[in-house]
């Protein structure tokens, strides 16, 4: 035997040599979808099911289908509303400091704090000095206290003039625009401008516009001068009681009231009862009050229109106007027109507001002036009552029917019948 060759593998055990074994690997997940009849639920383990080790690569997004996550919109909506409330602060800030710079610019010792907030505004503009204050009175003439400036139609009225007669206007515009009002509330302007006249010797001219009736004319009449448009709607010179009796619509429904009262008249003219249970002391009581307003209604007329007249004389003007003998006649309520209301002598001129602001510049001996207006403030409260909030002790009921009227019950009015509802 070659020595070469190698020996014989009988009688030898030459070991194996291992080969390494490869670790187990987790089953493939298939890409199909997965159904309960190919896996059932009981037969496959819940770690069969366990995410590979590596995350997927993101899918592209098809185009023109919008993905799930509304995290950036609600990103976006967060930041509108963070500006919102910083503009709505700084606006906050704003009034508060506009307010107190009229406080410090236009305060004057004698002057009442509701004149001292009012911020002047120039609404003409004119090379003269002296300046003409213009006053608008527009809508129901009411004591209420408005929501958007905190007070009344009369204290703002009030103020207005006090505001005036500070400043030292030469001549004051009133703008009517008015069906009427409150007995009361059309009296204390009545007042306030009769006053007003009397202690700074400043005209108050009235410029009537579409509408100035039965409370709007009352507070015109102290005027020193009434221009009105020949189309004007005024007079309705009266007063009147309104309210509904709504006891039928009760006996239908079946409500029946029940009253208790310490006199006979404690429930007078209320709308629960039957017309056949209204007493007549409680008419007559009514009519009492009524006709005692009305007596004075026509009292200030014939004072204001005839204080006005004999001032006119005395001044040298000649072309105002003086009531008629038979002017009462046409006071039984009646809308007049500005033509009719003059050949009465109810109005001294017939024109717009521009014949008023030339009258006024006459009555002051003046050639020329500029026109300002006194603004009240806005206030923050009554922005928030605009947006909802209710008044405090306020119920409005509304029953759905179609006459039912806007204006309190209860209570006197000069006011025009065609505007009352």
């Amino acid at each position: 035997m070659d020595s070469s060759e190698s020996p014989s593998s009988e009688g030898t055990s030459t070991p194996p040599v291992s080969t390494p074994v490869p670790p187990a690997v987790p089953p493939v997940i298939p890409q199909a979808p997965i159904t309960q009849a190919q896996f059932p639920r009981t037969s496959i383990p819940r770690a069969d099911f366990a995410p590979p080790s590596s995350p997927p690569p993101p899918r592209a997004p098809v185009p023109g289908q919008s993905g799930r996550s509304g995290g950036g919109a609600w990103k976006w909506v967060a930041l509108g509303v963070s500006v919102v409330l910083v503009i709505s602060l700084l606006a906050l800030f704003g009034v508060l400091f506009a307010k107190s710079d009229v406080n410090w610019t236009h305060h004057h010792p004698t002057q009442s704090p509701g004149a001292a907030e009012l911020h002047e505004v120039v609404v003409r503009e004119s090379p003269f000095e002296d300046k003409v204050a213009v006053i608008s009175l527009e809508g129901v003439i009411s004591g209420q206290v408005l929501s958007d400036i905190g007070s009344s139609l009369v204290e703002l009225v009030g103020d207005q003039l006090e505001r005036a007669a500070v400043e030292g206007v030469s001549a004051v515009i009133l703008k009517v625009d008015s069906p009427g009002g409150e007995v009361l509330a059309s009296d204390e302007i009545y007042l306030l401008i009769e006053k007003f006249q009397k202690e700074h010797d400043i005209p108050v001219v009235a410029s009537m516009g579409s509408l100035a009736a039965s409370g709007g004319y009352y507070v015109s009449a102290p005027c020193r001068w009434i221009v009105a448009n020949e189309l004007t709607m005024t007079g309705s010179i009266g007063v009147i009681f309104h309210s509904y009796n709504y006891r039928g619509l009760m006996d239908k429904v079946g409500v029946r009231p029940d009253i208790t009262k310490s006199g006979k008249l404690k429930d007078m003219m209320s709308g629960e009862k039957r017309p056949e249970e209204v007493l007549p002391e409680e008419r007559a009581i009514l009519q009492g009050m009524i006709d005692e307003s009305y007596a004075k209604f026509k009292d200030i007329i014939r004072t204001g229109r005839n204080r006005a007249a004999e001032l006119n004389q005395k001044d040298g003007i000649t072309d105002g106007r003086k009531l008629a003998l038979n002017w009462t006649e046409f006071a039984d309520g009646r809308i007049l027109s500005g033509q009719q209301a003059m050949d009465l002598g109810l109005v001294d001129e017939l024109g717009n507001f521009e014949v008023a602001v030339d009258r006024a510049f006459k009555l002051a001996g003046l050639d020329g002036a500029k026109l300002v207006a006194y603004h009240p403030q806005f206030r923050f409260p009554g922005f928030l009552s605009l947006l909802g909030q209710a008044r405090s002790g306020s119920v409005k009921v509304d029953l759905g029917l179609p006459l039912q009227s806007r204006l309190p019950e209860g209570r006197l009015y000069f006011m025009s019948p065609l505007h009352l509802h």
